[in-house]
């Protein structure tokens, strides 16, 4: 039986297939920034009808300093700063930092993805007692989400929720 993952929920808008993922795909390889605010309004939307209380903080999932540079911005933060801000959440794109340069996980199979991204990230300001929301675009198998989960929930956190804007369907 397969342990359950760290985070405590996850909201996405729909699964990733055609046209959504081409949405997905021109934010973060094209700079359409116009989609990460739909994302945030859509996210939000769908949060309001959990009946579960806002995070106290916001933050996306970290590139590394390379990607970021290469890329010019980070897609997950393009959505998570106006997700925050309809949250009543602070809004923090430095909360955690990916502490090594992982190979991009789209090809990897799973047991990879999980060891790629192990020990991958560290918090940086106290978030003990505080319900973190982790940012992204797209979850795939959910290693990347469940790694920083356990990192949070490590540093003290209390609650991890995810709010992905497409999430791979699960066979």
């Amino acid at each position: 039986m397969a342990e359950p993952p760290h985070f405590d929920a996850t909201i996405a808008l729909a699964d990733y297939h055609a046209p959504l993922d081409t949405l997905a795909l021109d934010l973060k390889f094209h700079a359409r920034l116009s989609t990460a605010d739909e994302f945030a309004r859509q996210l939000h939307a769908a949060f309001e009808g959990t009946n579960t209380e806002a995070p106290d903080v916001v933050a996306p999932v970290p590139l590394s300093p390379r990607r970021l540079r290469t890329r010019g911005y980070n897609q997950a933060w393009s959505i998570g700063k106006p997700l925050a801000r309809r949250l009543g959440s602070f809004a923090d794109a430095t909360l955690i930092e990916r502490t090594r340069d992982t190979a991009p996980q789209a090809k990897l199979d799973l047991d990879t993805r999980r060891k790629n991204v192990g020990n991958a990230f560290t918090v940086l300001r106290e978030i003990r007692g505080q319900h973190v929301g982790i940012v992204d675009d797209v979850m795939t198998s959910g290693a990347t989400l469940d790694a920083l989960a356990f990192t949070l929930k490590a540093a003290g956190a209390r609650r991890v929720t995810n709010f992905v804007a497409l999430r791979t369907p699960q066979d």
